[in-house]
């Protein structure tokens, strides 16, 4: 029997109406041979390929080809069996063992070695459904997708062919040259060449890990916004926020709100609502209630300044507070315009802003005092110039203190109201025993105004001394014993010989008023009233998930 026959007849069986614009119908232009078999196959043609004919069916813009198919023309329905491909003009390309289609739903389902390509992009997967109607297709066992940088798996996965956008579900994984991604939903759009993520998600790179539960990255320049649960691994460095941003190319990382940046390595963490971090600099900036934990004889050091700058490479890390810095420890209250922490010595550095020269002229000394760095060992009072704390490194304890250039050392006296202890100085050198404040020397025009008493608390009178140096024993944060040395000049005189403006030194300030009590007192009014912006969601094109109904 000739081929046309075979087509002629076939075509004669099919109906009139068929041919209405209102219902197209499937077209076959060509095959080998064709037959029927009612028991097995009822209502419909056997199309056949030959030696030198494929069977080839069409529908509307899409061509099947195959070796095989089984054409049900009152469904316009087929299934195509053996080395099927399935084109749809010069976009898509789908090849697969087995096929079939509705020609009234414009619905196909794909089977067996199922490979999909696009110009953007291969699809390799055993099973795939298409939607021509609404130029959809989705896999729900498992995918591999290839591009041009790019190799994407996941278990489920819908893609929208008219708009280059795809979703992906269930162990989803992207790997890249330059990092792996890995997410349970994931949108990408492959004409901006990004991924919108929605649930547990990270991102591991050469050097740098992210985590988050939404955002957004650019798969091409590895740059992205992260919200929920985000944080970023920089080399050691974890810095978490509400909202983060990152950018490979520039090395930058940034947090916004709630924002902690974890040094693993130097064991200290830091706090604030923003942070950028600069990793080829070394760097970090924490602002907006910004304060630093770091352990310091097995007890926690609290550092807080407007803003903190973290610098060098680790184990070598040096800490700034720049603006109104103070420090908390359970032994030690602190004060200061900066301050300068250096891990690798174990130095931390209270200094004050350079007065001008206007100050210098018009400024009182105890105006000037006022602006010195000041420490508190329980009710000590101690400032200068210059304050300098130093840690032994190997057991990271408290060593030493010094103060150079007008150190003054107040104690408020325990039973006299009205009375100060003070010693002042040009320097004071102190050792720590068991991180207690012990031993102190001050030197350089020590000058002493003492309150002494007897066993039984009466006074006795007030010491006014003036020698080269003088050595002190603290006990309890309170001084329990003096020793002038090198010809001290002073006596003791009844309280009532001394005029009560005489009972100061030049200078004098009690700035009990500003020493924190409690870590909450580390920030100043303008810290509390800080108002967090609001976090906008990370803005996603529209894109919806359509659930596909496949049924003949």
């Amino acid at each position: 029997m000739s081929r046309l026959f075979i087509l002629t007849s076939i075509i004669f069986f099919i109906p009139l109406s068929s041919f209405s614009q209102e219902k197209k119908i499937i077209e076959i232009q060509k095959a080998g041979s064709s037959t029927q078999n009612d028991s097995l196959y009822p209502g419909g043609n056997i199309l056949l390929k030959d030696k030198k004919t494929r069977v080839h069916l069409f529908h509307e813009g899409a061509l099947v080809i195959s070796d095989k198919a089984f054409f049900y023309n009152k469904k316009n329905f087929f299934k195509a069996e053996g080395k099927v491909i399935f084109t749809q003009g010069d976009t898509l390309k789908l090849t697969c063992s087995k096929l079939e289609y509705n020609g009234n739903s414009k619905k196909a389902k794909a089977w067996g070695n199922v490979v999909l390509k696009k110009p953007d992009m291969n699809l390799k997967t055993d099973t795939l459904y298409l939607d021509r109607k609404k130029n959809i297709g989705f896999y729900r066992n498992y995918a591999e997708i290839v591009d041009s940088t790019n190799i994407l798996t996941s278990i489920k996965g819908t893609f929208f062919m008219d708009e280059n956008k795809y979703r992906f579900t269930s162990k989803v994984n992207i790997e890249n040259p330059n990092y792996i991604l890995k997410s349970e939903r994931l949108d990408y759009f492959s004409d901006i060449d990004k991924a919108f993520f929605y649930g547990p998600s990270n991102i591991y790179g050469k050097d740098y890990k992210i985590y988050s539960e939404r955002g957004v990255y650019d798969l091409k320049s590895e740059k992205g916004h992260f919200k929920k649960n985000g944080k970023i691994n920089y080399d050691g460095k974890i810095i978490f926020g509400d909202s983060l941003f990152f950018e490979k190319s520039k090395d930058y990382a940034s947090a916004t709100n709630r924002v902690k940046l974890i040094d693993t390595i130097n064991n200290s963490v830091v706090y604030g609502h923003y942070g950028e971090i600069f990793k080829s600099k070394d760097s970090a900036i924490i602002t907006k209630r910004a304060i630093s934990m770091n352990i310091i004889d097995n007890d926690s050091l609290f550092i807080h300044a407007d803003t903190l700058v973290i610098t060098g490479e680790e184990k070598k890390r040096i800490l700034r507070g720049y603006y109104d810095a103070r420090i908390f420890k359970s032994n030690i209250r602190g004060k200061s315009d900066s301050i300068y922490f250096e891990e690798s010595t174990g130095n931390i550095e209270l200094m004050k802003k350079p007065l001008n020269k206007k100050e210098i002229q018009v400024f009182t000394e105890e105006e000037k005092n006022k602006r010195n760095p000041i420490l508190w060992f329980g009710d000590s009072q101690m400032t200068g110039d210059k304050i300098f704390l130093l840690s032994e490194l190997t057991t990271k304890k408290l060593d030493s203190l010094k103060i150079i250039g007008n150190a003054f050392i107040v104690e408020k006296d325990t039973i006299n109201s009205d009375g100060y202890n003070q010693i002042k100085g040009g320097i004071l050198n102190g050792d720590f025993v068991e991180g207690s404040l012990k031993n102190i020397e001050v030197i350089k025009n020590t000058q002493v105004i003492y309150y002494l008493y007897s066993d039984d608390n009466e006074l006795i009178g007030i010491d006014k001394t003036l020698c080269s140096s003088l050595d002190m024993l603290m006990d309890n944060n309170e001084i329990s014993d003096i020793t002038f040395n090198t010809k001290p000049d002073g006596e003791v005189f009844p309280e009532e010989d001394i005029n009560p403006n005489e009972r100061k030194f030049k200078g004098f300030v009690w700035r009990v008023s500003e020493k924190p009590m409690s870590k909450n007192d580390l920030f100043s009014d303008n810290d509390n009233k800080i108002i967090l912006p609001s976090i906008n969601d990370v803005e996603i094109p529209k894109l919806f998930f359509l659930e596909l109904d496949f049924k003949k």
